[in-house]
């Protein structure tokens, strides 16, 4: 992958947050010829190395394929090897497993991702298009600047861009101070990945381990599926309702012989070999408006899907694409700014409203616990999804 020449002069766009959503949209503006800053923790191509490593998001549908062609990603994506998915087995409205296969979809599987190397080659196609990387975390926004902590040097820096795009994932660090970011309820994920790959899991396209698996319980639901640091269990509960010893791998490991399918998913692994679990957020949330003169949220930052969709790091990389394309438009037409930006709070919306109905639809399907605070709150309050629409 050949780097571009960066153009000179001053920055037309700062891009906060070199996760999916930011290095797509960093890439869709150097390739339109901008001076593009793209301002990552981590800053370097490379993913972190050692044993165990992992980021969670891990789930890329079918859909993803012909954005990664038109990104001119697809091939160099196809070749890092991520293994497929093909599809996932559910125990959701009933203790019975239902399959559902990625066989007949016209784009082929999905990938069960390496965040790390995804997200590490993302930046690096950024930046063969000519994107300037740059190892900050933005601390505020107080003004027209960034404040930024450079930690190669660990000085406080002020930065400036013609316009910036906020990808700074749910710590929205930028719109928080533009817009109203509502909530769509409490979830979140506790979750441990095991190592190794147990001589059981069996390898191949066609087999379980090519699948995840849910499974819907009384406080919550369970997943799991294979990824390339060994066996991904995860819980989505409410905070108020998570038992507390699921913060040890004792009390984790007692959470997963409570259920059906992902115990015997699990038959052969060493309870002794569960890490501690991490805990990290996993509700809807919506940010309104999410752009605005001079900047745009992509990403999480903009909105952030409940992970029973699967859609998550797909709708990063096209709120991404969207919207450094309407900064691009921006830039070369700002005259029409106020159009540009309308279109892409269209599409937000288009996409937000999808969510709610398919999100509604989902958890109303699990009806075997009615006096379940977990179920009540998603048949009632949740199903609504007030500031979503």
């Amino acid at each position: 992958m050949t780097t571009r020449p960066r153009p000179p002069g001053p920055a037309d766009a700062v891009v906060a947050g070199g996760g999916p959503a930011g290095s797509v949209a960093a890439l869709v503006l150097a390739s339109a010829g901008r001076r593009v800053l793209l301002l990552d923790a981590g800053g370097h191509p490379a993913p972190p190395a050692g044993p165990g490593a992992f980021k969670i998001g891990e789930s890329l549908p079918p859909a993803a394929r012909p954005l990664l062609r038109d990104l001119g990603l697809l091939e160099g994506f196809l070749a890092a090897g991520h293994p497929a998915s093909t599809g996932t087995y559910s125990a959701w409205g009933s203790p019975a497993l239902h399959g559902s296969s990625h066989l007949f979809d016209p784009n082929g599987h999905g990938w069960h991702l390496d965040r790390l190397r995804f997200d590490a080659f993302l930046r690096d196609a950024a930046v063969a298009a000519g994107a300037e990387l740059r190892r900050a975390t933005v601390l505020a926004q107080p003004g027209e600047g960034l404040i930024v902590r450079e930690h190669d040097t660990g000085t406080v820096a002020e930065l400036r861009g013609r316009w910036t795009v906020d990808a700074t994932g749910r710590r929205c660090v930028i719109g928080r101070r533009r817009g109203r970011r509502h909530r769509q309820d409490r979830l979140v994920a506790v979750y441990a990945v095991l190592p190794g790959r147990h001589p059981a899991d069996r390898a191949g396209p066609e087999d379980a381990e090519a699948r995840t698996l849910v499974e819907a319980a009384p406080d919550g639901w369970w997943y799991t599926t294979r990824v390339p640091a060994g066996r991904l269990v995860a819980h989505l509960t409410d905070p108020d309702l998570a038992d507390p010893s699921l913060r040890t791998p004792q009390g984790f490991w007692r959470g997963i012989t409570r259920t059906d399918h992902v115990r015997r998913r699990l038959d052969g692994y060493d309870p002794a070999t569960t890490p501690v679990p991490r805990w990290t957020p996993a509700h809807g949330v919506r940010l309104g408006p999410a752009a605005g003169p001079g900047w745009v949220a992509a990403g999480d930052a903009a909105l952030a899907f409940d992970p029973l969709s699967s859609q998550g790091i797909l709708t990063a990389l096209l709120t991404g694409a969207r919207a450094g394309q309407a900064v691009a438009a921006c830039l070369a037409a700002p005259g029409r700014a106020a159009h540009a930006l309308a279109d892409y709070t269209a599409f937000l919306d288009g996409v937000a409203d999808a969510y709610r109905r398919n999100h509604a639809y989902a958890y109303d399907q699990e009806r075997r616990w009615p006096l379940s605070p977990f179920w009540q709150r998603r048949r009632t309050g949740g199903a609504s999804l007030p500031g979503i629409a």
